[in-house]
């Protein structure tokens, strides 16, 4: 049996990426993919139990780093490694880029730290395609406003979001090869057209 792929969604609050993420399993279930979709922080009850944490109670940015990574090993181990051995094709609303982007660009922590837990926490594992749901932070904002009341991040200031925004970019620079930028104020069917041919290109699937 072949490994699954696994695929991460990110951007800021308000980009759009989740949006798509249940209409590209839904679209690879139509092909014969077997898929799950999860999400970060969570997708296991400890995690999720870390996230709400996360979203809703005041810390410094080294504790939020700690809780994050806590979170994603016990995502790894329980859910994502044993899906993508069962050659599922694993769809994860965020993942580290987000860690590097928010506590490292936004927060601006140490991100020698970031890389190390990194490094001891994922054992080298890395999605095999990240789509980048890039927006400008005003237009973001605007969204957010009329969607929810936010969390302790979507309460944070535009200038937060910028230097988020400039962490996914540099991430993104970092490592070209994995990770796709999508255009977040495209129209929504030039989202989608986007999503789907990153992911056919991949999986070998038709669209």
């Amino acid at each position: 049996m072949s490994r699954g792929r696994f695929i991460t969604f990110e951007g800021i609050d308000g980009a759009g990426k989740s949006s798509h993420i249940e209409a590209l399993a839904a679209w690879l279930r139509a092909q014969g993919q077997r898929v799950l979709t999860t999400r970060e922080p969570g997708g296991t009850p400890l995690a999720e139990a870390l996230r709400e944490l996360l979203l809703h109670k005041p810390m410094d940015a080294l504790t939020e780093s700690l809780l994050v990574f806590a979170a994603r090993r016990d995502h790894l181990a329980t859910v994502i490694e044993p899906a993508l051995a069962a050659g599922t094709t694993v769809l994860c609303d965020r993942f580290t880029d987000a860690t590097f982007a928010y506590q490292g660009g936004g927060r601006g922590f140490d991100l020698a730290v970031l890389s190390q837990l990194e490094a001891w926490v994922q054992q080298g594992r890395q999605p095999d395609l990240t789509l980048w749901f890039d927006l400008d932070p005003h237009l973001a904002a605007q969204r957010r406003a009329a969607a929810r009341a936010p969390d302790r991040f979507e309460a944070q200031e535009e200038r937060f979001f910028e230097r988020v925004r400039d962490g996914y970019a540099a991430r993104a620079g970092a490592a070209a090869q994995r990770i796709v930028r999508i255009d977040g104020a495209a129209a929504r069917d030039q989202v989608w057209s986007q999503v789907q041919a990153c992911v056919q290109h991949l999986l070998g699937v038709a669209r």
